[in-house]
């Protein structure tokens, strides 16, 4: 056929996998007690191979590269930027479960100004690794703070954990929310208040 085809294309770009990668994941397969030489699993192992080279990419950035352009002409604005409500996902390195949440990001500038995509890009720099969500929440505010400088950090994530939703406990509809404050608003109770309740906590 010669109609275009996307998914023929995206196959055709599809990164070499490792014959050491695949086959671990047969490993994995056989072991759960699946065969994975059954024709729906021909090509689960290579399949998976390449989720997780892109569930994990954040390692081939540094999240901090997004903060390098900021900006001057905020026409004398120096009051709080807060992006709310941010998705991501991630995987958690105890069990490389699901990770599935939401942050809030708050940054209060000296005299400069960053595009607010940036912010949730670098959410997403650390969060598309194999974490934990409170370091997560700790390395996104750090970045912030040592790129920008700013007078203040606020970072609030809740999220869902697929270890414990899916198996141990299997308990659902649990949130964990985790925050981390630099600056002034960690030292000013009045700036704390008012980034928190902005943020609906």
């Amino acid at each position: 056929m010669n109609y275009y085809d996307p998914i023929m294309q995206l196959e055709e770009k599809k990164i070499p996998v490792p014959v050491e990668v695949a086959d671990a994941v047969r490993t994995i397969i056989r072991w759960s007690g699946d065969d994975p030489d059954r024709e729906g699993l021909l090509d689960t192992p290579k399949r998976v191979a390449r989720a997780w080279k892109e569930y994990c990419r954040g390692y081939e950035e540094d999240p901090g590269i997004h903060l390098s352009r900021t900006f001057e002409e905020v026409g004398g604005y120096d009051e709080l930027v807060l992006l709310k409500d941010i998705p991501f996902q991630s995987h958690c390195e105890h069990h490389m479960a699901p990770i599935i949440g939401k942050a809030s990001i708050a940054y209060m500038p000296q005299d400069r100004v960053v595009g607010i995509s940036k912010l949730a890009r670098v959410l997403h720099g650390f969060a598309e690794r194999l974490q934990v969500q409170e370091r997560l929440t700790a390395e996104v505010a750090s970045c912030i703070w040592d790129n920008l400088h700013p007078q203040g950090v606020a970072v609030v994530i809740e999220a869902q954990h697929g270890c414990m939703t899916g198996r141990g406990v299997r308990t659902h509809g649990v949130g964990m929310v985790t925050s981390r404050l630099l600056g002034c608003f960690l030292e000013n109770p009045s700036s704390r208040k008012e980034v928190l309740s902005l943020m609906g906590y």
